[in-house]
């Protein structure tokens, strides 16, 4: 009897301890299953196979360390059109794409307003840190929630949400709708890291001290040479090439740069965008963001968004093949290393999760390819816009264009009531002669994408891009490899649908992540529920990808 009686006290003594502890540490036992803090990287630009190209002369503590530890998904795409800069980093943090979060580009035309507006654009803000409007920004035009969100949320707005970007939409579109901050940076005659009035109304003390503490303007006193003797870059074509744009103020795109010689004609501060001294920037910036911030030192778990936004400025003006670009995926590498090795003293090795991606591919110069044989070419958008008008005014008697943006035509709607005509009518009319146009390859009508279910190719791609609000009348979709004409200068861009475009770097490591590697296809919008999972959270509002669960622990 005795005994029972004993072992029944110890039951209930044992049982109103664990119930005591759930309760006053749940937030900190949460903290031994999930990470101290999560940090989300996309790199602006970055194709896949700049892992493999480059892969050998990577150092052991960057992309080799996230390939070697972590978990590495090497069929990773987009799943829609158009592969852009506000889309692509979007889609990564709402776990879904433009028809839905509805960012279907970087600028599109609004037809309630019949103007063209910026994806972050909001004139009701006010800049915090410049009297320049370069910070009259928000996410407002974002229409879903966020992981971010979705982590402030869960934990009642104690886990902490910064987002970091040489780009306004490269920080604020990953920060989203509840966060703590976003940062982007105003170059010009300044050099500064600004935000909005969205989020505060004056900078905090650390960032204040940043900008005032002349680490930006060191770099700007730097000169870009390679970081190897330039005959080792053998992945990459000849130092001068007729396929490279350049700086303004050098007649051709060779190394060395030296900026404090070509910033007055390149922008002052913004001709470190084009260097892989952004990055250098950036990483100083995210490592005192840390620090100011007590990130990862929290109850909860914090969130660091970071975007680096160089290698898109780089890759536009130089190209896929160009020196620049490999010398700055291999400079960001060092940037990696550096930032990993820093969470590791400060959070412990094995305490965060960090998740590595690009917001979307980039193809090959046309003019190169042209001289590999190569299907390619070059689109003159104002012969088209031209042409167009002339077969509309032909076959209509009046012009019942009133836009066309972003490979879309939009019809005034005004117009084509007044003259008795079927909207449907007239798409078809232009899906008819554009199909005909050289370098369009495929046309849709709205009428198409209203009242259709594309399940794969060209049409699904399209689709999850439209907004029904939001998007035109009829898209066209170039053939492969062609760009506007401007690219013949030298350069390159994306935005199609194509794989150079959207199969991107997708690699897992730290807390949680196991160690291994796929083939399996994924796509982008499966980045914001597999974080969830991870972290116990809801998933975005909108949310459409599914669980990577292969690399969950």
């Amino acid at each position: 009897m005795r005994a029972s009686f004993l072992t029944l006290f110890l039951f209930l003594t044992a049982s109103f301890l664990f119930s005591q502890n759930a309760v006053k540490g749940s937030t900190d036992n949460s903290l031994a299953t999930k990470p101290k803090l999560v940090v989300g990287i996309v790199v602006d630009q970055m194709r896949y196979d700049y892992l493999t190209r480059f892969y050998h002369r990577y150092g052991e503590g960057g992309f080799k360390r996230m390939m070697k530890e972590g978990f590495h998904f090497k069929n990773n795409h987009f799943n829609y059109i158009p592969t852009y800069t506000g889309p692509g980093h979007a889609s990564v943090y709402t776990g879904t794409y433009p028809a839905i979060h509805g960012v279907i580009a970087n600028d599109w035309y609004d037809k309630q307003i019949k103007q063209s507006v910026y994806c972050v654009q909001d004139d009701e803000m006010q800049s915090v840190g410049t009297e320049d409007k370069a910070g009259k920004m928000s996410p407002h035009r974002m229409k879903t929630t966020s992981i971010t969100d979705e982590l402030r949320l869960h934990t009642q707005q104690q886990s902490k949400v910064i987002g970091i970007s040489l780009k306004d939409r490269g920080a604020i579109l990953p920060a989203g709708h509840s966060a703590n901050a976003a940062y982007w940076f105003h170059g010009k005659d300044e050099g500064k890291w600004i935000t909005s009035s969205f989020y505060m109304e004056e900078l905090p003390q650390w960032v204040s001290e940043f900008n005032t503490s002349g680490i930006v303007t060191s770099y700007l006193n730097e000169t870009w040479n390679t970081l190897y003797p330039i005959e080792t870059y053998t992945e990459s074509g000849p130092d001068l090439s007729s396929y490279e744009d350049t700086f303004k103020g050098v007649e051709n795109s060779v190394f060395p740069y030296n900026l404090k010689v070509l910033a007055t004609e390149n922008g002052n501060y913004d001709i470190l965008k084009e260097t892989p001294f952004g990055n250098n920037v950036t990483t100083d910036f995210a490592i005192a963001a840390i620090e100011g911030e007590n990130l990862g030192k929290n109850n909860t778990t914090d969130f660091l968004a970071i975007s680096y936004s160089s290698p898109d400025y780089i890759g536009h003006t130089f190209g896929v093949n160009s020196i620049e670009v490999q010398d700055n995926y291999l400079r960001l590498d060092k940037d990696l290393e550096r930032l990993f090795n820093y969470l590791d003293a400060e959070m412990g090795k094995g305490n965060y999760t960090v998740f590595l991606t690009a917001d979307h591919g980039v193809t090959h110069n046309p003019g190169f390819l042209q001289s590999q044989k190569v299907p390619s070419g070059y689109f003159d958008n104002s012969l088209f816009k031209e042409k167009l008008e002339e077969f509309i005014i032909a076959t209509f008697n009046v012009n019942v264009i009133e836009k066309i943006q972003s490979n879309q035509v939009f019809l005034n709607k005004e117009i084509v009531k007044s003259q008795n005509l079927k909207a449907s009518e007239v798409e078809q009319s232009i899906m008819d002669f554009l199909i005909t146009y050289p370098q369009i390859d495929k046309v849709f009508t709205r009428k198409q994408m209203e009242g259709g279910s594309f399940t794969k190719d060209t049409g699904y791609l399209v689709q999850n891009g439209f907004d029904q609000k939001r998007s035109g009348d009829v898209i066209y979709v170039h053939s492969p490899s062609v760009l506007s004409t401007w690219y013949q200068k030298g350069g390159t861009s994306h935005g199609s649908g194509f794989t150079y475009d959207t199969h991107v770097p997708l690699i897992f490591f730290g807390k949680g992540i196991k160690q291994g590697s796929t083939f399996e296809k994924s796509e982008i919008i499966d980045i914001a529920p597999t974080l969830s999972a991870l972290l116990g959270i809801a998933r975005p509002n909108g949310a459409t990808g599914r669980v990577l669960n292969i690399m969950l622990d």
